[in-house]
């Protein structure tokens, strides 16, 4: 899989944002059809659910310039939807609430809204509700900046997350390394063998997930009655930056030990830096290495070890 040129991207997400905006209506004159635009829908959300705003916050915010947000205001008071009084820090600003009427008019407005949503879901099957509502979830986490990631947890795999490992593997790989599909091809035939000879007592998988998605996984499967063997340690980039690859091999290690392996060991490639890492600061030691081709490139695949 070629990396997506720039341009791609780019044209990619201009044509998600004119579907997704046609879908809501927002160029409606009338949002939801209500007698609001979509910008002062969003000033009455903001009201609704916070207590005495200043107009400079919502603005800010919201991103409204302020002489559109002064007439916004102005409009809204004209109507009684809101209260405006001057704060005593500064009484050139305003602290802002809904009136009776204002509380009303959001209501009626709020409804729609989640008439409108559940429309559009109930057309959709449950595993499809599912992935749309988890792909607005990426969409937020990886767009909004000022957002403090989710700490990941890990978990036993589901059903469906094999196919998320094989999947991720290709897709990473083949971006990042250039690996071809033989790669992918082996990622699933560890897979599917752990899930068709899996033995609870010396074998585990883990995925580790943020907020319903995964986003990296690890397995230790049986090796010979001493050696366990660490397989698939993948953290996808919507996991990175918490030591999510440590926690996965240290599970691994904890698990090994409980189980009675005397030895873990692990098969890598030398390119794999940050992998490469991460044994070496769980205590994997490098004792064997040679040069290979496979997955469509010339590698030297490592062995590391483990005693414990």
């Amino acid at each position: 899989m070629a990396k997506q040129d720039p341009d791609h991207q780019i044209s990619a997400v201009r044509a998600f944002n004119r579907f997704y905006t046609r879908k809501l209506g927002v160029f409606d004159q009338h949002f939801m059809k209500s007698p609001f635009s979509l910008s002062e829908g969003r000033v009455l959300y903001e009201l609704a659910h916070r207590k005495d705003l200043a107009a400079k916050e919502i603005g800010i915010e919201l991103g409204l310039d302020p002489g559109y947000l002064s007439r916004l205001i102005q409009n809204f008071d004209e109507k009684g939807l809101i209260t405006r009084k001057p704060l005593p820090s500064d009484r050139r600003q305003y602290q802002l609430s809904l009136t009776a009427r204002g509380q009303q008019a959001f209501a009626r407005l709020d409804r729609s809204s989640n008439d409108q949503v559940a429309a559009m879901l109930e057309v959709l099957a449950g595993g499809d509700r599912r992935r749309l509502v988890e792909a607005m979830a990426v969409i937020e986490r990886l767009l909004d900046a000022s957002r403090a990631p989710a700490p990941a947890i890990l978990r036993e795999p589901r059903p469906g997350d094999m196919g998320w490992v094989v999947q991720s593997h290709g897709a990473l790989y083949a971006g990042d390394y250039g690996f071809d599909a033989s790669f992918e091809a082996l990622v699933a035939e560890i897979a599917a063998k752990f899930l068709s000879s899996f033995d609870a007592s010396r074998e585990r998988c883990w995925i580790a997930d943020i907020e319903g998605m995964p986003v990296g996984s690890v397995f230790l499967v049986r090796h010979s009655d001493d050696v366990a063997k660490l397989r698939l340690l993948l953290v996808d980039p919507a996991g990175r930056g918490q030591g999510l690859g440590q926690r996965l091999v240290a599970e691994c290690i904890a698990f090994a030990k409980a189980s009675g392996y005397r030895k873990i060991t692990l098969w890598t490639q030398s390119i794999l830096l940050a992998a490469r890492k991460i044994y070496q600061d769980s205590g994997f030691v490098l004792v064997a290495s040679e040069p290979h081709r496979s997955f469509g490139q010339s590698l030297i695949g490592e062995t590391w070890e483990r005693e414990l």
